[in-house]
């Protein structure tokens, strides 16, 4: 059974980092306000077309919350196609995300932040398919400010991480430090980008 590993918090960052990064999802929080999540159809078919896990591989998504991109037509294909399936649950603060099976029509348990959790199992991901708010081609991804994608990517050496956004979220450059973990590509209702750590 897969058991996550605790991440020590950072201790050092460039000053101003907390400020810029704030602003930033700010920004960005108000440019998604008029995207339409339902383009989730749209961001699936690049995926599958360029870059779909392998076979075997245990597959992590995320269940959208407000106006996130809808990545669960891509969930539902890869669980149809044999992948198992997990959605993230969120501990507290300071630990990195639970994983657990996920199957289409499973009721969902009230989560933190306004999402939703499934009770299956809990595994360990091979794939993960990220949220995030900004992006950029480096593959640095802005998240909302708690850190758990990073502490839990840290405890998954060798798993794949694709960030999923609208095509309007990229930026020139996230604000980050050595303890952001890079993506290795991000997916749009455009096209798939790879970036960051060298795409598989």
């Amino acid at each position: 059974m897969y058991t996550p590993t605790a991440m020590a918090a950072p201790h050092s960052f460039p000053p101003d980092l907390p400020a810029d990064k704030a602003a930033l999802r700010v920004r960005m929080c108000a440019l998604r306000a008029g995207c339409d999540p339902a383009r989730g159809a749209e961001l699936a078919g690049h995926v599958l077309r360029a870059m779909p896990p392998p076979a075997g591989a245990v597959v992590a998504g995320f269940w959208p919350m407000g106006d996130e991109i809808d990545i669960r037509p891509l969930l539902e294909t890869l669980h149809a196609s044999g992948h198992r399936i997990a959605l993230p649950e969120t501990p507290s603060r300071g630990n990195p995300l639970i994983f657990r099976l996920w199957f289409p029509g499973m009721v969902m348990l009230p989560e933190r932040f306004g999402t939703a959790r499934p009770s299956g199992d809990v595994v360990r991901p091979d794939w993960l398919f990220v949220p995030l708010l900004a992006f950029d081609r480096a593959g640095r991804r802005l998240g909302y400010g708690g850190g758990y994608y990073d502490r839990t990517l840290t405890g998954l050496p060798g798993a794949v991480a694709i960030g999923c956004a609208y095509a309007c979220q990229e930026v020139d450059a996230v604000p980050a430090a050595g303890y952001d973990i890079p993506l290795q590509a991000v997916a749009t209702e455009r096209g798939l980008i790879p970036c960051g750590r060298a795409a598989p």
